[in-house]
């Protein structure tokens, strides 16, 4: 019995060596099975290699995730089966927008090294989510709520490729969730903004017009976002073949490892080495790259 895979191969936006890396891996993967020629789904940015091999045992000799192809190209290996996916469950911070919300509310405060320093040691996985953000939290007791709107109008923004991930996949009928471990003040905006069909976060807990320091008890971390994700395809019916979760941090490794498609998207290295496909280098259009989707499909939102 043969084996089937797709070899994706994505350039972030201007880099020009993509040809480069497409003829090297179709004169590799030839001495292992049967090469397809490159289907271009984007001119000079993304293209799709079909790989047939002859025994089973030469999957096993790929890389799980992904192969380092070089300065600006991600090369993934995927299934075909079920290629575009029925649910999105996207992490926020760092992922769908461009920074760490805790982070720049902490730059509003003076505290921002200070905080900044926890937030990358829980997203690298060194210390546990939960009790980090307890802490980072407490730090900001006493911070205005003006400083929540300026922090969303000033700070705030939408990565590259946002909308278009969004619109494209509701147009072909999937669900879109975000999920994060940060705040509702901002995914409520966030959602509304990229399009998503709903939004869970943390909730930080105020007096009227100051924080009291608290976060609304249970958090929502790393398992909670798998239980999101579980949750969401009971809902929809579907198999977990048919999800595709994305994220950056340590706390999104759950609902990463479980998804039929779990992409480390800029990530830690902790989540990029054990996640089943990683972009270390275009935006937010590979993930429909990466199910197949052609720019004469995707939906700029």
């Amino acid at each position: 019995m043969s084996d089937s895979l797709i070899v994706s191969v994505i350039a972030a936006e201007g880099v020009t060596r993509i040809h480069d890396v497409v003829r090297k891996i179709t004169r590799d993967f030839k001495s292992s099975g049967t090469v397809g020629a490159p289907v271009w789904l984007s001119p000079e940015r993304a293209c799709d290699i079909s790989v047939t091999f002859a025994s089973p045992e030469l999957v096993e000799i790929l890389p799980r995730g992904f192969v380092h192809a070089g300065e600006g190209v991600d090369v993934n290996v995927l299934s075909p089966a079920h290629r575009r996916k029925k649910l999105l469950v996207a992490d926020m911070d760092s992922t769908i927008i461009g920074c760490e919300c805790l982070d720049e509310l902490a730059d509003m405060a003076h505290l921002k090294p200070q905080i900044a320093a926890i937030t990358e040691q829980a997203m690298n996985g060194e210390i546990a989510f939960e009790p980090a953000l307890r802490e980072r939290v407490a730090l900001l007791k006493g911070l205005a709520l003006t400083a929540l709107e300026r922090t969303y109008k000033e700070r705030v923004k939408l990565n590259p490729g946002a909308k278009a991930l969004v619109a494209t996949m509701k147009k072909n009928g999937a669900r879109t969730s975000l999920v994060s471990g940060g705040f509702t003040y901002f995914t409520e905006r966030v959602a509304k903004d990229a399009g998503f069909d709903d939004n869970q976060a943390n909730t930080l807990l105020d007096d009227g017009s100051r924080l009291t320091g608290l976060v609304k008890e249970p958090i929502l971390g790393r398992e909670a976002k798998l239980a999101a994700l579980k949750a969401e395809i009971d809902k929809l019916k579907i198999t977990p073949d048919e999800s595709l979760a994305v994220g950056d941090g340590a706390n999104d490794l759950s609902m990463i490892q479980y998804a039929g498609l779990g992409v480390a998207y800029h990530a830690k290295q902790i989540v990029a080495e054990a996640a089943g496909a990683a972009i270390k280098n275009g935006d937010l259009r590979a993930l429909l790259y990466l199910q197949g989707y052609s720019d004469a499909e995707i939906v700029e939102g």
